[in-house]
């Protein structure tokens, strides 16, 4: 998918919960971050000669910041995230320049996805498709969501989950195969 198409998704995503063109793009303040993300991510990722990316790369980093300020929500355009991307609520969100987000995922706020663990485990998580991520959950370390998890709220996720899970605690373990559905 292009920018144009991604940013699309995104939107149609939020106008399935609600809300019309007007209160999506003035007052979405999750919707600002996931396309200045779009955008940032776009410029990361294609434009390569020197002194133009290093021109858009600092404009980039000023918007992002500006965005990160007013949003309260860290999206770096070196993640890779699909297409459909959906922030319930604005705040707290920090999300590894080094994440990986599947497709048609819905974050809630506080969740912060980021690096941790020793030597070999050290790292990222990778997440993939259609998961829900609930208010206040932490997913940290070199580990991979399945398709179709829900992470419950105030959850740390610290090891590997399959797919069609529901997750929940500290450390989250596996409570039911029930999956994302009707989460997202």
């Amino acid at each position: 998918m292009n920018v144009l198409q991604l940013i699309k998704s995104d939107y149609r995503r939020y106008k399935n919960y609600g809300g019309n063109f007007f209160g999506i793009v003035f007052f979405t303040q999750g919707f600002w971050a996931v396309f200045q993300y779009r955008i940032a991510h776009y410029i990361f990722s294609k434009i390569k000669w020197q002194p133009f990316r290093f021109l858009f790369t600092f404009i980039g980093l000023v918007t992002q910041k500006t965005i990160e300020i007013i949003t309260g929500i860290s999206i770096p355009a070196s993640a890779k995230i699909g297409h459909s991307f959906y922030i319930g609520h604005f705040g707290g969100i920090i999300i590894n320049a080094k994440a990986v987000i599947g497709n048609n995922c819905n974050i809630s706020q506080g969740v912060t996805i980021g690096v941790s663990g020793r030597e070999g485990k050290r790292g990222v998580p990778i997440i993939g498709n259609e998961v829900y991520i609930g208010a206040n959950a932490v997913i940290s370390g070199n580990i991979i969501i399945g398709n179709q998890v829900a992470i419950g709220a105030c959850s740390l996720v610290i090891s590997s989950v399959g797919e069609n899970s529901v997750v929940l605690g500290v450390p989250a373990v596996v409570m039911s195969k029930n999956g994302s559905k009707g989460y997202i």
